[in-house]
């Protein structure tokens, strides 16, 4: 074999070599990078717009104390140490994505109530829109999802503002909303708006805040409310929140909370698994 033929060989051989390396090279997943102004799933029971990578999952753990803060006096409040020490309502979730911008998810809390929900992204925030804009469908039924069935069909628009906030609109309709024979009330479903707000104060630590006023339909009591104070380490969110209710599912946030004087500590912790 000649000189001039290995020559062309070799050349063809780095060729075919280099080739490949470049077009084999996996491009970058942007859902596995860190959102810093909406790091978590959920603001304290409204859903975020917050994307799951495809065949990725998280669980959620969400805890609420049901003593009321405002039941008795401070003596009394304190011999219960704020509510720690009675009982609570304990939410389990697990989420998962089934394929890119679309995840599935169930819930299942302590008073026997189970809920499935859906969530696709339909406008990504970005230089064609200012707006982040997701739909949403969920289903509650209590008695371990056995009876009063709540369908609810939304909307979660979202709006970050660079890595320091992020603001919610989430409008919701809610079907069998009521517990009550459909004959005592005048309405059977509920449409509220949900709104929302998450700031980063520290590299890490962020305040939360969301409201569900009621629009139209059936609303008894107070629009359910939450504060929270949260703290973001690595692929966890640990969360401590002051509620109106102890509802964490839309079913049971259609219904609202008794009074406003009536508030009950709890938490949320998320585990991402990506």
């Amino acid at each position: 074999m000649s000189i001039r033929t290995l020559s062309i060989f070799f050349i063809l051989l780095l060729v075919a070599g280099a080739a490949p390396s470049s077009a084999q090279t996996p491009a970058p997943n942007p859902d596995l990078e860190l959102n810093i102004a909406q790091p978590d799933f959920t603001l304290v029971a409204l859903p975020t717009n917050l994307r799951l990578p495809k065949f990725k999952s998280a669980f959620r753990v969400t805890h609420r104390f049901t003593r009321p803060l405002g039941d008795g006096s401070f003596s009394d409040l304190a011999s219960d140490f704020f509510g720690l020490d009675t009982g609570a309502q304990i939410g389990l979730e697990y989420r998962f994505g089934i394929l890119s911008k679309t995840q599935i998810g169930i819930n299942r809390t302590s008073d026997r109530t189970i809920a499935f929900f859906g969530q696709r992204e339909v406008l990504a925030q970005g230089e064609h829109s200012p707006l982040g804009i997701s739909a949403l469908a969920t289903i509650d039924g209590t008695d371990n999802f056995t009876d009063r069935y709540s369908p609810a069909l939304g909307a979660v628009v979202s709006r970050t503002i660079g890595g320091y906030a992020a603001l919610y609109l989430e409008p919701v309709w809610v079907n069998n909303s009521n517990v009550l024979p459909s004959e005592l009330v005048d309405d059977n479903d509920t449409f509220l708006m949900g709104m929302g707000a998450r700031v980063r104060l520290r590299p890490t630590l962020y305040v939360v805040f969301e409201g569900s006023p009621r629009v139209s339909g059936y609303k008894p009591g107070e629009g359910q409310m939450s504060f929270a104070l949260e703290k973001r380490a690595g692929g966890h969110m640990f969360q401590l929140n002051i509620s109106n209710s102890i509802a964490t599912t839309f079913g049971p946030i259609s219904r609202g909370g008794l009074t406003n004087e009536d508030w009950f500590i709890g938490f949320n912790i998320t585990r991402k698994f990506f």
